[in-house]
């Protein structure tokens, strides 16, 4: 078993619950505070934090406090060990396709 399966493991709990994955989601457009986070969902502040803490503990975001206000950001390549795995378990007809494509696309530029 990959050594990485911890980190991964982690990563996909993390991101199993909806509300983690819509905060991923926003993150990945710019970093944001906690209330503009808080803002779409219809929970107590403490409940969004929780949510932040798991996804923080997971290695997906990090954030920074300056005096009250807590900037939250999406950790650069925190999801790599997602698209690394995902990668494993493509099948070798898929890997094919993919070559195929790219052979095609090269002696066939135009597509005709």
């Amino acid at each position: 078993m990959p050594k990485y399966h911890d980190e991964l493991d982690a990563v996909l709990r993390a991101l199993a619950d909806p509300t983690r994955r819509a905060v991923v989601e926003r993150l990945a457009k710019s970093p944001a505070v906690v209330s503009e986070l808080a803002a779409p969902f219809s929970m107590a502040l403490p409940s969004l934090m929780q949510h932040l803490r798991v996804l923080e503990d997971a290695g997906v975001v990090t954030s920074e406090k300056h005096g009250r206000v807590r900037t939250v950001s999406l950790r650069p390549g925190a999801l790599d060990v997602l698209h690394v795995w995902l990668g494993e378990q493509r099948t070798p007809a898929e890997h094919q396709a993919d070559q195929l494509g790219i052979h095609l696309t090269r002696t066939n530029p135009e597509g005709h």
